[in-house]
């Protein structure tokens, strides 16, 4: 594997003693699916996990992670996050709420902290994928490290 530059991501993994593995491959502008970057990694789309940013019917902004072949169930997740309802954030909102641009989105390393929710299917993996920050580099770590490095919690989130 060639050398990844440290992320963000990374160094608050290093900084909090969690262990990790990174995993890049060839992004492409016009295909920035989690399907196709489980392909590129030779990983179960089950086994990676896409971080989708919401906006609550209170204005709250709440994260989600799931399985990069589900998508997300909303009724579910504004029941997690305790509002009435909630919707994604806007494309043009990402940045500039998260940090983070579209295929480089993580629940770690966010612009401020903002509840954060994973697919309880993540307990079914002893590691799971999510992006390490950047298009086209994903980290590799056990589920529970990621609940913790992401301060989240576990929900049923997806249909």
């Amino acid at each position: 594997m060639e050398k990844t530059e440290k992320t963000n991501v990374m160094r608050l993994l290093e900084r909090d003693g969690i262990a990790y593995r990174v995993a890049t491959y060839p992004w492409d502008e016009s295909d920035l699916s989690g399907l196709h970057a489980a392909q590129a990694l030779q990983m179960p789309p089950e086994q990676m996990f896409k971080t989708l940013a919401t906006r609550g019917a209170d204005g709250g902004i709440y994260v989600f992670c799931i399985p990069v072949s589900n998508e997300l169930n909303l009724k579910k997740a504004a029941h997690a996050a305790g509002v009435k309802s909630i919707e994604l954030l806007h494309l043009t909102q990402l940045l500039p709420t998260t940090g983070y641009i579209r295929g480089g989105c993580s629940p770690i390393g966010m612009k401020k902290s903002y509840p954060t929710w994973i697919d309880e299917s993540a307990e079914l993996w002893d590691e799971i994928a999510v992006s390490a920050g950047r298009r086209g580099c994903q980290v590799i770590l056990a589920p529970a490290d990621l609940l913790r490095a992401a301060d989240a919690a576990e929900a049923d989130l997806t249909a």
